[in-house]
Formats: structure tokens, C-alpha cells, sequence
């Protein structure tokens, strides 16, 4: 396996569009790498620029310490795997998997043994003389991986690679592709639009926007420590609770106010306010879902903090459930327990965990406080 590195790297279609804007990264060897964003935003791009599926405008590409930008796809030592797995329909999953090493000549018992071990790893091997058409999505999925794993290369890339599986599918996948990485021990570059994949699988995620790197850090530290609005509304299911709000002095408190209701910072939040000269003046305030509470000891716990709501909508999901409620005109939802019984139109009072807010410049979006 290898590391990759990508310097300064820009790609300017011949219209002048600029799809990816000095892109900057370091994958160490072995590391699970997740490039994420919404549609647009460049991801799959740099995958194909690093595949040398799509030519480099500017910067330098490095795999395994060697300059890769003039280098031919074929001679990249990388694997794709495609969203739409690009199977030959003709040929069996023993074909397909054999393919690429038969092209490369190798012998006959060196292509059985790699084909075989990649369908015990995948759990294919009852499914090696049937052809693709015979064959349900998850499994077309894995024998594309086997293809992939069959070459034994230095970076595996994977282009979305569940998007067209159905959500109980997706899940195992997830799963799957988790438990490959740890046997294999494989540098691995997936790019995904679903932020739940990103959080449950990459080691690193590299959140886009644009063509722009936004932030590149843990799930934990993206989730946790956001470096602007988009990451935080990005990174999270159901996404942050956003509203407008104005910083004031009160009582010798540092105040957020919107709406009708007012929360006391705590001492770190109310000093980076002051410190960034936002008292008196508009920013963004966030609060995940799931730190907004409606059970009676936190209700107790964040009694400054709490505000009452008319449900629009309750969501059960089992052991939790979502409550849709408005603040002004501003949609918010919060996560609670589904002991709470609640219908649409009920008034219910809720509690903000004052520990956990992010607040965001109204100007650049920056995070002032996480």
C-alpha cells in the first residue's frame, strides 16, 4: 500500500470553470480517506484527477513518493470502483474478477488462487460461474470490490459506490466495506455524498464545498468542533437548528436573543464574544437536535435555557423520536426520547443544552464559538 499526496492541485475545464481550487492533502499509508459534499462540489473530480481518469491543470499528484501526473491510469497502480460497477455482462463473476490479471498475463494458478481468496474475503465463492444479470445489487457491489482487490493495488478508490443499494443494503455494505479495510490494511479514497457513510466509515473526512476544501479532520472533531456554518449543517442527521440571533450584556450576562427568548452563555462562549467584539451586533446561533431536550431533568438542568413550542409534527423511530417545531419562521427539530408523548399542535417545553451551542459570524460564516 501507499500514501498519496495532492499539492496545490486545480482543475480549469477548457469554459474556464473551475471545478477543484488548490486542492491540499496528505493520506497517510493504510488511511480511510472520505471525500464529502453535495453534489457539484468537486469531490468525484479529484478522485478521477488521482485516477488519472481526468487531467490535472495544476499542482502535483504524488503516490507512493512519485510524481503520478503524466503517468497513465494503467500504470498508477490504483483500483476503482465505480458507482455503477462496470461488470461485463458476458462474462462470470470468475471472469469479471480475473480479468485484469489475465490482460497482465499472469499464470493460470496465481489468477485462481488471487480470484479465490479475493471471493472468500467478499463471500462470493457459491456465486463465481453466475453471471452479473443473476446477480442482486449487493452482490454485483462486492464482486466489483473482489475485481478491485484481485489487483492487489496501492490505492483503492470508490466513487459512491452505494448509492444505487437500497438503505438495508447500504448498511451492509457499510459494514462490509469496514471489515475490508481492516483485513486488507488498504489505503482507501471513497467519495460520498451521504454524510452518515462519511462519519461510519473514513478515518478522515474532507468535507467540499464548491471546489473548496472546508475542513479535513475526524468524524468526531467534524461533528463536534465544525470550522464554519456549511460544515455544521453538512455533517449531522437531522442537520443543525440554525437562527439569527443578536449577542447582548445583561445583568452582567453575555445573552443571546431571538425570537422572544434569551439564553446565558457560559464563560468560554461569553468571552470569545467579547473578545471578537460581537456584543450588540447579529450572529448565527446552532444547536444540534440532539441537544435540545424535553425530558424533566433536563428540563431542571437548563431551566434558563428552555423554550416552549407548538409541535408540527412528532416522528416516532422506535427508541427516539423527532419533534418538528418552529422558532419565528425558522424550522427547528429536536431528538428526544420517544417516552415523551407529544402530537402536532401540543405545546411542549423544551431545553437547550447550553454546552453545546455553536455560534457562527453572520459575515464569513466562520465558527466564533465551538
Amino acid at each position: 500500500m501507499a500514501g498519496v499526496q495532492l499539492k496545490n492541485i486545480c482543475k480549469i475545464y477548457p469554459n474556464g470553470y473551475e471545478a477543484v481550487k488548490d486542492f491540499n492533502l496528505d493520506i497517510a499509508d493504510k488511511e480511510f480517506i472520505i471525500f464529502v459534499g453535495p453534489s457539484g462540489c468537486g469531490k468525484s473530480t479529484t478522485l478521477r484527477m488521482i485516477a488519472g481518469l481526468e487531467g490535472i491543470s495544476s499542482g502535483e499528484l504524488y503516490i507512493d513518493g512519485k510524481l503520478m501526473n503524466d503517468v497513465e491510469p494503467k500504470d498508477r497502480d490504483i483500483a476503482m470502483v465505480f458507482q455503477n460497477y462496470a461488470l461485463y455482462p458476458h462474462m462470470s463473476v470468475y471472469g469479471n474478477m480475473a480479468f485484469s490479471l489475465k490482460l497482465k498475463k499472469r499464470p493460470k494458478d496465481e489468477i485462481d488462487r488471487a480470484v479465490r481468496e479475493a471471493a472468500r474475503i467478499l463471500d462470493l465463492e457459491p456465486l463465481l460461474n453466475r453471471k452479473p444479470r443473476a446477480l442482486s445489487g449487493g452482490q454485483r457491489q462486492r464482486v466489483a470490490m473482489g475485481r478491485a482487490i484481485v489487483r492487489d493495488p496501492k490505492v483503492f478508490l470508490l466513487d459512491e459506490p452505494l448509492s444505487n443499494l437500497d438503505a438495508k443494503l447500504r448498511g451492509q455494505m457499510r459494514v462490509e466495506i469496514s471489515k475490508l479495510h481492516q483485513r486488507l490494511g488498504a489505503t482507501i479514497i471513497y467519495v460520498t455524498h451521504d454524510q452518515t457513510e462519511a462519519m461510519t466509515l473514513g478515518t478522515r473526512i474532507v468535507v467540499m464545498k464548491d471546489g473548496v476544501v472546508q475542513q479535513t479532520d475526524t468524524p468526531e472533531n467534524l461533528y463536534n468542533h465544525p470550522c464554519n456554518k456549511f460544515v455544521a449543517g453538512f455533517i449531522g442527521s437531522p442537520q443543525m437548528n440554525m437562527i439569527a440571533a443578536e449577542a447582548v450584556e445583561e445583568n452582567n450576562e453575555t445573552v443571546l436573543k431571538f425570537e422572544g427568548h434569551s439564553i446565558i452563555l457560559n464563560k468560554e462562549r461569553a468571552e470569545a464574544l467579547k473578545k471578537g467584539g460581537y456584543i450588540g451586533k447579529k450572529v448565527i446561533l446552532g444547536i444540534r437536535p440532539e441537544d435540545v431536550h424535553g425530558d424533566e431533568e433536563s428540563l431542571k438542568k437548563f431551566e434558563k435555557t428552555s423554550i416552549d413550542a407548538k409541535v408540527k409534527v412528532f416522528e416516532m423511530l422506535g427508541a427516539g423520536a423527532l419533534i418538528y417545531f418552529n422558532i419565528g419562521e425558522t424550522d427547528w427539530v429536536a431528538s428526544v426520547s420517544s417516552s415523551i408523548k407529544a402530537r402536532s399542535g401540543d405545546r411542549v417545553r423544551l431545553a437547550i443544552d447550553t454546552a453545546k451551542i455553536h455560534i457562527f459570524d453572520c459575515d464569513t460564516e466562520k465558527t466564533i464559538t465551538d
